[in-house]
């Protein structure tokens, strides 16, 4: 089968598909933000994708992980930001603006404010216009991706709160904003082309991180962002998915099920390539 593939249309995406279809992928490839193809992988519209945690999460069920991969951070992500003239332990009945992209971004802002920050009464809202009106009114708003490294840029006055900082800060851990996501009926029923693709984003992979830079730079002037910029953040942002990842990941998971987001505490269970 040539499998269909979702691409999250965020530069840290970048080192994964830079170099797959010379590596030999040939199936299709479907762009997005995260919360569409998180709705996509629900319905069986893509095979698989670099899709939210959350939405693993709360559908285990029908998803297998890729192992070795994920988007991640240890410290500081530099594109999941807090924009806040107040502190978080300073945020109680206030009202936080967002952009409706990525529920795992917004489970973890809730977790952070109102589990290890004791914040309470906090209202989350994704307003009519530009979240980033909210931002320049002066506004607690959550930007993620490239309109976060965008609104770094731009506005280097206003005062940040990295999101993959503070969940280190509070657990010593990993934060894992996304995983290879594979709609589990794929796995059983054509395992030897998905360990194929496996194989091929080992290589797209390590290949893009052995050229950073060059990659960055043939981007094109579009960019918000430098192409030494560009490469210091994919050097900053965490692929791998380790035991501490996948330590951090059912920590965040279990953060949720106390937090009464999730119903029942989802098992990361990863694809076994066939021997």
């Amino acid at each position: 089968m040539n499998l269909k593939l979702g691409h999250i249309s965020y530069l840290n995406c970048v080192p994964f598909f830079y170099h797959l279809r010379e590596c030999g992928f040939a199936g299709e490839i479907v762009k997005g933000v995260p919360a569409e193809l998180n709705r996509m992988l629900a319905t069986g519209r893509i095979d698989l994708a670099p899709a939210s945690a959350w939405e693993y999460a709360v559908r285990p069920e029908d998803y297998i992980l890729l192992p070795g991969h994920s988007i991640s951070s240890i410290g500081p992500v530099h594109s999941v930001l807090l924009f806040s003239p107040a502190p978080p332990e300073e945020l109680a009945g206030q009202t936080i603006s967002l952009t409706g992209e990525s529920a795992t971004s917004i489970h973890l802002l809730q977790v952070l404010l109102e589990r290890f920050y004791r914040q309470e009464q906090i209202k989350y809202e994704v307003p009519p216009g530009p979240v980033e009106d909210a931002v320049q009114a002066g506004q607690p708003t959550l930007l993620i991706g490239d309109r976060a490294l965008q609104a770094r840029k731009r506005w280097p006055e206003l005062p940040f709160y990295d999101l993959g900082d503070m969940w280190w800060g509070k657990t010593g851990l990993p934060y894992v904003f996304a995983l290879w996501i594979v709609r589990r009926e794929v796995a059983e029923e054509h395992p030897g082309e998905l360990s194929g693709f496996l194989s091929l984003l080992n290589r797209a992979r390590e290949l893009s991180s052995r050229h950073y830079l060059e990659i960055a730079y043939s981007l094109g002037d579009g960019q918000a962002l430098t192409p030494e910029e560009i490469s210091a953040y994919w050097e900053q942002v965490s692929y791998d998915l380790s035991p501490d990842h996948l330590a951090g990941l059912q920590r965040f998971w279990a953060e949720c099920l106390k937090h009464g987001l999730l119903e029942r505490l989802p098992e990361a269970k990863l694809f076994q390539p066939p021997t």
